[in-house]
């Protein structure tokens, strides 16, 4: 605990550390509350990167620069209507002006300012607070349209790119012996093998031209996006490591995908796992209702098969991950990997079973 607040004394804090504590459930990196005593800013957070994933987060942390002045000026020039709250996460920079500190270790290290009077969550609460979800991606998505991707580096290159993580899958099922056969095991792989062709919808839809790459998230998932507390509006996205040029089409899908499972990402009980499609029509009803404007109809006309495609790529990834031996995502037992993998292949089963239902949802909302 010493050497952490050796640490976040290098970014120059106005007051005495009291605590820090691990916060939050991410599966990258690692992210610390640090409370302070007598200051006007009484928490923010402190994150080391992962590097093994973040190979250049030196890039990371400009594209967090140029996406945060861009948004900054959009809302200085045209504020949001109605007093509306929409928080930017700001950077906080260390006692030599850095945006990082890389420590003895060569660990890199970052702060990043805490929003108050905010909270997320891991389910959507009720058809209110999906609405919620849906027009703070929105928002996002808006906030940024007209930032040019070029000038964005690409700090993930292959990130959601499903023929990729296709490709990574057979090398680790040619080079890793399997597990032990079970079920579970069985499932899994019959599933991925029932998938492969399909799996390059929107890179196909990419390079004949339907399709077109913008500034994106990347990992909306329910709990990055920041609820008031009072007013239970949706006033901010956060963890921007993954903000780079992309489709619209895996921001839309991994939000829903996080929004429409209700027992959620970690659950036990992954044969009862289904894809709810009221609260589809909630989330994209706030999200239709900022976004409308940049849309065209060719991304209504792939937007079921990003809802579909993101809950196959990451159970994919989770399954591939598994197989050779968890080297990516943080487990807390040998089989969490695969326990994620049956959650998002159940929820993408339920996707594909509810198609008409969801695409009809589209076509009404557009």
């Amino acid at each position: 605990m010493n050497n952490l607040i050796d640490i976040a004394n290098q970014f120059k804090p106005d007051g005495a550390i009291a605590k820090i504590q691990e916060f939050g459930n991410g599966n990258i990196n690692h992210t610390f509350l640090v409370r302070l005593h007598d200051s006007n800013v009484k928490h923010f957070i402190l994150q080391r990167i992962n590097t093994q994933v973040f190979r250049q987060p030196a890039l990371v942390m400009q594209n967090m620069s140029i996406f945060t002045n861009h948004v900054s000026q959009r809302l200085h020039n045209s504020p949001l209507p109605n007093g509306k709250r929409w928080e930017v996460p700001q950077v906080l920079l260390t006692q030599n002006s850095q945006n990082h500190f890389i420590d003895t270790e060569g660990s890199f290290w970052r702060v990043i300012a805490f929003i108050a009077g905010a909270q997320t969550f891991d389910t959507i609460q009720d058809h209110h607070h999906g609405w919620e979800v849906g027009y703070a991606l929105g928002m996002f998505h808006n906030l940024i349209s007209d930032l040019p991707i070029e000038q964005l580096a690409d700090t993930l290159p292959g990130f959601h790119i499903t023929p990729s993580y296709l490709q990574q899958y057979a090398e680790v099922k040619a080079k890793y012996t399997l597990p032990t056969k079970s079920p579970e095991l069985d499932y899994c792989l019959k599933f991925v093998s029932d998938r492969q062709t399909w799996a390059h919808v929107l890179e196909n839809a990419v390079k004949q031209g339907y399709l077109h790459l913008r500034p994106i998230h990347g990992d909306p998932k329910i709990n990055n996006v920041m609820i008031d507390t009072t007013t239970g509006h949706g006033i901010s996205i956060i963890d921007l490591d993954t903000v780079k040029p992309g489709l619209v089409h895996y921001d839309i899908g991994d939000c829903l995908r996080s929004s429409c499972n209700p027992l959620g990402e970690e659950t036990q009980k992954w044969e009862e796992v289904r894809f709810d499609t009221d609260i589809c029509r909630s989330v994209l009803g706030g999200y239709l209702s900022v976004a409308r404007d940049f849309l065209t109809e060719s991304d209504y006309e792939y937007m079921y098969d990003g809802i579909r495609l993101i809950a196959f790529e990451l159970g994919l990834r989770f399954f591939s991950d598994y197989l050779a031996g968890n080297v990516y995502f943080k487990v807390k037992y040998p089989e969490h990997n695969l326990a994620r993998a049956l959650v998002q292949f159940k929820l993408t089963e339920s996707i594909e079973s509810q198609e008409d239902s969801i695409r009809n949802t589209i076509e009404k909302m557009r």
